[in-house]
Protein backbone atom coordinates (compact mmCIF):
# COMPACT_ATOMS: atom_id res chain seq x y z
CA UNK A 1 0.00 0.00 0.00
CA UNK A 2 1.39 3.40 -0.83
CA UNK A 3 1.55 5.74 2.16
CA UNK A 4 0.06 9.42 1.31
CA UNK A 5 3.06 10.68 1.83
CA UNK A 6 4.81 8.99 -1.08
CA UNK A 7 1.65 10.13 -3.20
CA UNK A 8 2.03 12.58 -6.34
CA UNK A 9 -1.71 13.91 -5.38
CA UNK A 10 -0.91 14.52 -1.37
CA UNK A 11 0.02 17.99 -0.14
CA UNK A 12 0.46 19.29 3.28
CA UNK A 13 0.28 23.12 3.53
CA UNK A 14 2.48 25.35 5.32
CA UNK A 15 0.24 25.11 8.78
CA UNK A 16 -0.23 21.49 8.34
CA UNK A 17 -3.35 21.21 6.56
CA UNK A 18 -3.55 18.10 4.51
CA UNK A 19 -4.98 18.89 0.81
CA UNK A 20 -5.63 16.01 -1.77
CA UNK A 21 -5.64 17.03 -4.99
CA UNK A 22 -6.51 13.47 -6.49
CA UNK A 23 -10.51 13.08 -8.12
CA UNK A 24 -12.62 10.28 -6.17
CA UNK A 25 -13.74 9.42 -9.62
CA UNK A 26 -10.40 8.66 -11.85
CA UNK A 27 -7.17 9.08 -9.87
CA UNK A 28 -8.10 7.00 -7.21
CA UNK A 29 -4.78 4.62 -6.51
CA UNK A 30 -5.37 2.23 -4.20
CA UNK A 31 -8.69 1.30 -2.16
CA UNK A 32 -7.60 2.79 0.74
CA UNK A 33 -7.72 6.10 -0.94
CA UNK A 34 -10.69 6.68 -1.22
CA UNK A 35 -11.56 6.06 2.45
CA UNK A 36 -8.72 8.70 3.20
CA UNK A 37 -10.00 11.01 0.82
CA UNK A 38 -13.51 10.56 2.49
CA UNK A 39 -12.13 11.50 6.22
CA UNK A 40 -10.10 14.70 4.88
CA UNK A 41 -13.60 15.98 3.61
CA UNK A 42 -15.58 14.71 5.95
CA UNK A 43 -13.00 17.35 8.38
CA UNK A 44 -13.42 20.20 5.96
CA UNK A 45 -17.46 20.15 6.16
CA UNK A 46 -16.81 19.69 10.28
CA UNK A 47 -14.20 22.40 10.29
CA UNK A 48 -17.00 24.72 8.02
CA UNK A 49 -19.83 23.80 10.50
CA UNK A 50 -17.44 25.21 13.49
CA UNK A 51 -17.19 28.29 11.84
CA UNK A 52 -20.12 28.73 11.37
CA UNK A 53 -21.02 28.23 15.20
CA UNK A 54 -18.70 30.11 16.41
CA UNK A 55 -20.04 32.86 13.84
CA UNK A 56 -23.86 32.56 15.31
CA UNK A 57 -21.97 32.96 18.91
CA UNK A 58 -20.98 35.96 18.24
CA UNK A 59 -24.29 37.23 16.60
CA UNK A 60 -25.97 36.11 19.38
CA UNK A 61 -26.01 38.90 22.02
CA UNK A 62 -26.77 40.97 18.67
CA UNK A 63 -29.67 39.78 17.80
CA UNK A 64 -31.37 39.44 21.31
CA UNK A 65 -30.37 43.33 21.88
CA UNK A 66 -32.66 43.50 18.42
CA UNK A 67 -35.41 41.64 19.45
CA UNK A 68 -35.85 43.08 22.58
CA UNK A 69 -36.04 46.59 20.89
CA UNK A 70 -38.36 45.08 18.24
CA UNK A 71 -40.49 44.11 21.65
CA UNK A 72 -40.37 46.68 23.27
CA UNK A 73 -41.53 48.68 19.69
CA UNK A 74 -44.13 46.48 19.22
CA UNK A 75 -45.76 46.81 22.79
CA UNK A 76 -45.55 50.68 22.16
CA UNK A 77 -47.06 50.19 18.81
CA UNK A 78 -50.26 48.12 20.42
CA UNK A 79 -50.36 50.51 23.34
CA UNK A 80 -50.70 53.39 21.21
CA UNK A 81 -53.58 52.00 19.06
CA UNK A 82 -55.48 50.69 21.90
CA UNK A 83 -57.69 53.78 22.48
CA UNK A 84 -59.25 52.96 18.61
CA UNK A 85 -60.77 49.96 20.51
CA UNK A 86 -63.54 49.59 23.16
CA UNK A 87 -62.28 47.82 26.44
CA UNK A 88 -63.54 44.47 26.86
CA UNK A 89 -64.89 45.56 29.62
CA UNK A 90 -67.09 48.66 28.66
CA UNK A 91 -68.11 46.13 25.69
CA UNK A 92 -69.18 43.41 28.44
CA UNK A 93 -71.03 45.75 30.54
CA UNK A 94 -72.97 47.10 27.59
CA UNK A 95 -73.93 43.40 26.78
CA UNK A 96 -75.25 42.85 30.15
CA UNK A 97 -77.94 46.02 29.82
CA UNK A 98 -78.96 44.76 25.95
CA UNK A 99 -79.92 41.80 27.20
CA UNK A 100 -82.67 43.53 29.99
CA UNK A 101 -86.01 44.24 29.01
CA UNK A 102 -85.76 47.62 27.66
CA UNK A 103 -89.81 48.17 28.95
CA UNK A 104 -89.18 47.68 32.58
Amino acid sequence: MIQCKDCQYFHRTSRGDIRMDCDPFSTIIEPECLTKWQLVKINQMVSSYQATLDYYRKLAPMQEKMFKAMERELDDMSESESWKSPDEDDHDEEGDRSDADPWK
